[in-house]
C-alpha cells in the first residue's frame, strides 16, 4: 500500500491532493453530524466557492446529503470513509506515528487521529470516536469495564452506541470522584457508556480525594467494599490522563501539595497517581477504587488522551508501563516522540 502510494505521489500528484482534500471534507462533515457550508469553509481554510464546487461533487456521488438543516454524510459516504481510512492514515503520515509509538512505548496498538484536541472541535470528536472504537475492539461479553473521568471520557461515551456483544457488560467508576462537575465524574460516564450500549452498571459515591482515617472508614463499609472489590476484577480499563499540576488544581488539591508535586517534577496524572517524566510515581492521592497494582492484573488498559499540551505528560504516563493500547491525536504524538 505504501510504495503504491509513493509512486502515486510521484507519477501524479494533483491526484493525491484532490484525494486528500475531499476525504479531508467528507471526514469533517462526518465528525460534525450536520454542518453549514459557511460554517465548514472556515473550519477548512476554504473559500465557499472551492468547497461548493467540492461537495456538489460528493454530492452527486451520493455520498453527502443536504436539507435546511445543513450538510450530513450519507450512509454510502460512511461506507467510503471506512473503506478509505487505512489509505489516510498513510497519505497523511499517521500510519507512521502510530508505528514509531507502538515500539517507543512497547504497547500492543496505537491509533493516532488527525489534528489538535486544543485547538479542534473535530479533533475532540474524532478522538471520543476512535475510543469508543477501541474498546468495542477489545470488550467481550460480561466484561467488567472500569472507566475514569475527564472531558475525554466523556467524548468516547458520546459515540457509544448500542451493540449486540456489549449488552451483557457491567461498567464501573475506577475510582471515587465527586469532586468533579458532575457531567465529567467517573460515575456518570460510567452510567452514560452502560445506557447507550445496553449494558448495566454499578456506582460509586465517594470523594475523589480522601484523608488517610477517611479512606481507612469508608473501606469497612460492606457496601463501598463490595463495588471496590468488584471494580478491581474489570477485565478493560478506560482512562484519561492529564497535566499533573492542572488535575491537582482541577481537585482542590491545597498549595502545599501543589508545591510538593513541582519540586518532584510531576508532569502528569492518571488514577490519581502523579508521574514525573520517567514514568515514576511521585506522589498519589488515598483515593477508593482502582490502585497501580490492580491495574497491572488487568487485561486491557487502553489510554485515551490527545493535545499539543498533554503529550509529554501522555508520554510520561506510557513510560510507567502499565498501558497496552492508547488513542491519541497527531499533536500529542508529535510531542509525544519529541520527549521521548
Amino acid at each position: 500500500m505504501r510504495r503504491v502510494l509513493d509512486i502515486q505521489k510521484q507519477l501524479l500528484p494533483d491526484l493525491t491532493d484532490v484525494l486528500k482534500k475531499r476525504y479531508t471534507i467528507l471526514h469533517h462533515i462526518f465528525v460534525s453530524g450536520v454542518v453549514g457550508r459557511r460554517t465548514l469553509a472556515a473550519h477548512l481554510g476554504m473559500t465557499e466557492r472551492v468547497l461548493r464546487a467540492e461537495v456538489d461533487f460528493l454530492k452527486e456521488q451520493g455520498f453527502v446529503e443536504t436539507d435546511t438543516a445543513g450538510m450530513k454524510i450519507s450512509e454510502a459516504g460512511r461506507k467510503l470513509l471506512e473503506d478509505l481510512e487505512p489509505i489516510a492514515k498513510q497519505l497523511f503520515g499517521l500510519t507512521d506515528l502510530e508505528e514509531r509509538l507502538r515500539e517507543r512505548f512497547g504497547l500492543r496498538h496505537v491509533t493516532v487521529v488527525p489534528g489538535d484536541w486544543d485547538r479542534s472541535l473535530s479533533a475532540k470528536r474524532e478522538l471520543g470516536r476512535a475510543g469508543a472504537m477501541a474498546l468495542r475492539k477489545y470488550v467481550s461479553k460480561d466484561d467488567v469495564i472500569a472507566v475514569t473521568g475527564g472531558s475525554t471520557l466523556a467524548e468516547v461515551a458520546r459515540f457509544l452506541a448500542p451493540s449486540p456483544h456489549m449488552k451483557g457488560n457491567l461498567f464501573v467508576p475506577a475510582r471515587g470522584g465527586l469532586g468533579e462537575s458532575v457531567e465529567l465524574q467517573a460515575n456518570t460516564i460510567a452510567s452514560t457508556m452502560a445506557q447507550k450500549t445496553g449494558g448495566q452498571y454499578r456506582l460509586l459515591f465517594v470523594p475523589d480525594h480522601l484523608g488517610e482515617e477517611a479512606y481507612q472508614s469508608l473501606m469497612q463499609e460492606p457496601n463501598i467494599r463490595e463495588i471496590v472489590d468488584l471494580i478491581r476484577k474489570a477485565r478493560i480499563v478506560v482512562h484519561g490522563i492529564g497535566e499533573a499540576i492542572v488535575m491537582a488544581k482541577r481537585r482542590k488539591v491545597d498549595q502545599r501539595t501543589i508545591e510538593t508535586l513541582m519540586e518532584k517534577g510531576a508532569l502528569a496524572e492518571a488514577f490519581g497517581y502523579y508521574f514525573d517524566r520517567n514514568g515514576n510515581v511521585v506522589h498519589k492521592m488515598p483515593t477508593v477504587g482502582l490502585r497501580l497494582e490492580d491495574i497491572g492484573q488487568i487485561e486491557t488498559v487502553i489510554a485515551v488522551a490527545g493535545g499539543t499540551s498533554k503529550g509529554e505528560a501522555i508520554a510520561a504516563v506510557m513510560r510507567f508501563g502499565c498501558n497496552d493500547v492508547l488513542v491519541t491525536d497527531e499533536a500529542a504524538a508529535i510531542e509525544m516522540l519529541r520527549h521521548s
